[in-house]
Order: C-alpha cells, then structure tokens, then sequence
C-alpha cells in the first residue's frame, strides 16, 4: 500500500455520498477503510439499476478500495463488535442523522470519551447543532437549494437549474478529508483526538461565500443578473455556429479589450463610447453581448479557439462528459485513474483530487460487494471461526 495515509485505519458509518466519498478520498490515499454497512447494505447500491451492465460507476468511485463489514447494529452483540473495530481505530467516520447515531451510543460525546485518542469525523446535512440538526436533507436539499446556490444560478426569473449528482457531497467529503488530516497531525503532536464536523449546508455557504460576504457586509440581498446582463460582458458564455458553447475569461475588462477587438474584426469598437472603459461596458452590457453574440454565431466553437489563441483572447469551451474525457489536458492533469477490477481487466475512473510528490497514492481495488470481507475482518480482530459461525446464527452478520 502506498500513500500519505498508508497506516491510518477508518472505520466507516456512511450511506449515500458525503460520508463515504471522504472515505474514498482517503482510501485512494493509502488508509484501510472498514465500510460498515446494515445487512441490507448501503442504500446507494440501490442505484445500480440507473446504469447498464453490472458496474455503478458513482457507487464505485466512491467506495473503490474499501473493505466491506456487514453487520446487524441493532443488536447489542453487533454493537460489542462494532467497539472491537472502534478500539483500533483511529478515524470514526460517520454521515448518519445525530440522533440516529445517539440511540446506538455512536454519537460524539460517547465515543470520544471513550476513546480520547480517536477522530471521530462527522459529516451531516444541517450540522451536529440547532433545531434541525435531524432534518433530512441530502445534497440537493442543504447544499444546492438551502444554501443559496440553485437561486444565485436562476436568474431571478429563470427556473432554478438542476444540479448533478453527487456535487456537494464531494466537496463535503473532500472537507471532511482535509479536516481529518489536520486532526491527525494535531493527535501526531499531542495524542489527542477530537471530533472535527462539516456539513452540506456549510460548504454550500463557503463556496458561494462571495455573495453570501456580500450579504453579510451590507444586510443586503445579492442581484442575482441573468448573462445579458452580467457587468463584464468579457466574462461570459457565447453559442458558436455548431451549437456549442465557449467561455470568454477577460475579468480584467480593460486589459483584454484590445485583444477581444482585433480577434473579432471590430476595430471600430475602439472608438466606440459606449465601450471605451469597462465601466461604459458595464452600462451597456446588454448590447455588447448582443453584438458579441451575433459575432461568434459565425463560426465554429473549434475555429474561434484558434482565432482566440492567436490574438491571446483567453477563453474556454463548454464541454460535456465525453468531451472531457478525450481532453488530452485531462489526462495531464490526472483526473483518471486505471482501477483494477479484480477480473484480470481495468477500468478507467475519476481520479480523486490531489497528488503527492512523496507519497504517492493508489487505487488497491474496485468498491467491495456487501460484506465481502465480514468473515476476515472479524478474524483480524480476535474472532474465532467457531464465534463468527455464532454471530451467523444470531444473526448479526449476515
């Protein structure tokens, strides 16, 4: 195993994507994660049926590398097992409600109490704290509508756009990543652990932090504008003759107007009053786009990036899925990595987001089946045969 976290062993209570997409991450980064799941198995599995063939992509980019341990907690000996994993553990990484994890004795209080040296990490929709902290929520619900990023993406007037799977809960999760590896450098320097907490709703908030510090500041609501309207027109998205979509990046208006004229052809720009400044620009907003628009319209998106790179006009193009995964500059920037599947093949995933010079990292195999590793698991920790044959019969592990 390689990896920064090569040694570090997380026990994982996780469902759905927050929690176990950190799980994930840390995986990828060399830590052994015991994915602990309910006889019925994570209810993400459940979503095999949205895609063909035998493969969960979204299930498997978030759990490759894990060992599975299906086990009954609801059980009183269940639970005897589950503090033999915790005993060894050194990260409790868990996206179950508050309260949920409070009836079982798995809430943060109890178990850092218990186990002083542990981190125990809790990932939640609406924090560990206030009137909702039970509140179900998911992703779409804390992060994308709650906290003000389907409305600042609407337009006022627009209906508000529909997010994709799974995009706050992996920022969610790569924070629960980094606070875990501070925690772990501070138990390094004092041997005290500590619960570190985020939730969907937070990072939501940070990530549009801009405008909701806007708002904080004035008391004032942010004017959400649509693209005809938007103050720099040099920033913006524009629709060439072959349907696609390119992104001009001209934030410093002034700077790249000279450039923007002479890859356009409209020299004659320059003398124009209503653009002679970026804040003439922003007054006629609407216009400039407007003749922007019927300009790129001309062309193909692929030969306006050759015009653009010839006259230095930063800019990039609207790309889907697919054309992501041709981009050669994808590949140069590691955002796949081969995951052996465990039948002699490999297939290609989504690469977790950082790298390390040192310690590298890797993927050691594809997301287990439920319970693939209960049996070997429960041996590690001093269970005999004859007592794992017992639990069978009692029906704690399945």
């Amino acid at each position: 195993m390689s990896g920064p976290m090569h040694g570090v062993r997380v026990v994982e209570l996780g469902l759905w994507v927050a929690g176990p997409a950190c799980g994930g991450i840390l995986a990828d980064w060399g830590a052994e994660v015991i994915k602990v799941e309910p006889h019925e198995g994570d209810p993400f599995r459940g979503l095999e049926w949205l895609f063909p063939g035998d493969s969960h992509p979204p299930f498997e980019l978030d759990n490759r590398g894990k060992r599975s341990v299906a086990m009954n907690l609801r059980s009183s000996v269940g639970m005897e097992v589950m503090h033999l994993l915790l005993e060894r553990a050194d990260v409790f990484l868990t996206n179950y409600r508050p309260a949920g994890l409070q009836r079982r004795g798995l809430d943060h209080e109890t178990l850092c109490n218990r186990y002083p040296k542990l981190i125990y990490a809790s990932v939640t929709g609406m924090s560990l704290r206030g009137e909702e902290a039970n509140r179900q929520a998911y992703d779409i619900g804390a992060f994308w509508s709650r906290s003000g990023i389907a409305h600042a993406l609407s337009s006022e007037q627009d209906v508000p756009p529909v997010q994709r799977g799974g995009m706050g809960d992996h920022m969610t999760g790569l924070a629960a990543a980094a606070g875990i590896s501070a925690a772990l450098f501070h138990r390094e320097k004092t041997g005290e652990g500590q619960l570190i907490e985020t939730s969907l709703m937070r990072i939501g908030t940070y990530m549009l932090g801009w405008d909701h510090n806007v708002t904080a500041a004035t008391g004032e609501e942010v004017v959400v504008r649509s693209r005809n309207e938007q103050p720099n027109p040099l920033i913006n998205c524009y629709k060439c003759s072959d349907g696609k979509w390119l992104w001009m990046l001209g934030l410093e208006g002034d700077r790249h107007w000279p450039q923007v004229v002479e890859a356009l052809g409209v020299s004659e720009w320059l003398g124009d009053q209503r653009f002679s400044s970026i804040e003439t620009r922003m007054g006629n907003s609407s216009a400039l786009t407007a003749q922007i628009d019927a300009i790129l319209e001309t062309k193909e998106r692929d030969e306006w990036g050759r015009i653009f790179d010839q006259n230095d006009v930063w800019w990039a193009p609207v790309q889907s899925s697919l054309e992501l995964l041709r981009d050669p500059q994808s590949r140069a920037a590691g955002c796949w990595v081969e995951v052996d599947t465990g039948d002699a093949e490999t297939v290609e995933m989504v690469a977790s987001p950082v790298d390390f010079s040192v310690t590298d990292w890797e993927v050691t195999g594809n997301a287990p089946s439920l319970g693939q590793h209960t049996e070997l698991v429960l041996n590690e920790l001093g269970i005999d045969w004859d007592r794992i044959i017992e639990l069978k019969e009692l029906g704690v592990i399945p």
